[in-house]
Parts: C-alpha cells; structure tokens; sequence
C-alpha cells in the first residue's frame, strides 16, 4: 500500500517528501475536498521532487462541465502531474459520468499516454448528491482511467468509514481490480483506521489531516508523515 499525502506548497511538499510520502499530491483545500492548485504551484513541486516520487494534481470537485474539466485536466498534465486526479462530484448518474471522465481521459492521453487519471466518488455521495462509489470503478474502465478513489466530499472531520463500511470498501477494491484499476481510499482516515485499512487492501491510502496533526488547514509535518509511513510498513 503506498501512502500519498496532499501538500499545498513547497515547504508541505519537502516534509512530505522527507516523511517518505511514495506520491506527493499537490491540492488546495481552499477549493474543496479534491480544490485545485494553480499551474506553477504544481511545476515548482514537480521541479522540487524531481523525480524523486511520482507528483499528483487534483483539478477539483468537478461540476458537470466536460469541457472545463478536459481543460483543467491538461493544464495539469501540462504542469507537469503525473497522476491527474479529477472529482466527479457534480454527477449522480453513470452515463453522467462518463460524459465528464471521458474527455478528462482523452485530453491527458492527446498530451502523454504514460499519465495516470484518477477518478474519484464520494463516501458521503447521498449528502453530497453524487455518484456512488460502488459504480465508479465501471465508469473508470469504461473511459479508460487508471485508478479509482473514494473521499468525503464535506471535510467535517467525518471519515469515509462512517458512511461506508469496510465490507463495502472491499468490494469497491475488489471491483476495481477485476477491472484493472488501482484502487485509493482518502476522507480522514489515518492511524486509528488503519486496521481497517488493512482489511480493506487499498493500493493507495490518501491523507493530509492524519499528518497535520488532525487539522487539514494546518501545516504536513515530516514527522507525523514518517510515522504513519512506518505504521503502514508494518500492517
């Protein structure tokens, strides 16, 4: 399991990275659960990390726009991203989301066929108004994404485990490897749940909070990302 952690700058990118983060996740809380950063924010982490560990880019908590988010999508390829990390948050329906994935997909692959496209559902999709998780990793396969995600969409310091349980998680992993997708579980998970974790064998586990001591609007500390890095090595 590889633990990727959201930076939103260059100082959070270096205690990320020195914590022994195997995917270094460039976002903005600001704009939401998955907000976007800005295009020379993601080069100059790129530029830091310098191959050093692959860099990802969130492009948002997408509304139903497919042609904003395509856009949105290679400017973060552009930047520099290797995993292009899109939230379908304003979908309800499959056939919704993959007429917003699709060109998200397409737009990456037209630039670099080597980038990955992560899609990614909401735990809390009933409260949120959005796709089930459970169906993504279908919709994923179908446009041709590399890797699924489940996440909360309402950073309230509730985790994914409380609106979904682990069986359900199982099966969304189990769903996306039958696929051939990579599977990633994020939404304030941390040390306490990582027996869960476990149990559930997500390829990636996302965090920034579990490393900021509890609060995502704090700073990554290099510290508390070695930490639960060695917890992971360990389960």
């Amino acid at each position: 399991m590889r633990l990727l952690v959201s930076p939103i700058n260059l100082e959070e990118a270096m205690a990320a990275l020195d914590g022994g983060a195997d995917i270094i996740d460039v976002k903005n809380p600001r704009e939401g659960s998955l907000g976007a950063n800005f295009p020379w924010a993601i080069r100059s982490v790129v530029e830091l990390v310098a191959g050093r560990a692959p860099v990802s880019a969130t492009i948002g908590d997408l509304p139903f726009k497919p042609g904003t988010a395509s856009l949105a999508a290679l400017g973060a390829a552009v930047s520099g991203a290797d995993y292009i990390k899109a939230g379908l948050l304003g979908v309800s329906e499959p056939e919704e989301a993959i007429e917003l994935l699709r060109p998200i997909v397409r737009s990456v692959r037209d630039f670099d066929s080597r980038r990955k496209v992560v899609a990614a559902a909401y735990s809390d999709f009933r409260r949120a108004g959005s796709l089930p998780p459970l169906a993504l990793p279908e919709v994923a396969a179908e446009c041709g994404a590399d890797v699924v995600m489940v996440d909360t969409a309402v950073k309230d310091g509730r985790s994914t485990l409380e609106f979904m349980d682990v069986e359900e998680l199982k099966h969304f992993v189990e769903s996306a490897h039958d696929l051939g997708l990579e599977a990633a579980l994020a939404g304030n998970l941390g040390m306490k749940e990582l027996g869960a974790i476990r149990s559930i064998s997500p390829d990636i586990l996302g965090v920034r909070g579990a490393v900021c001591g509890g609060d995502r609007n704090s700073r990554i500390r290099a510290e508390l990302v070695r930490a639960l890095k060695s917890s992971i090595e360990r389960i």
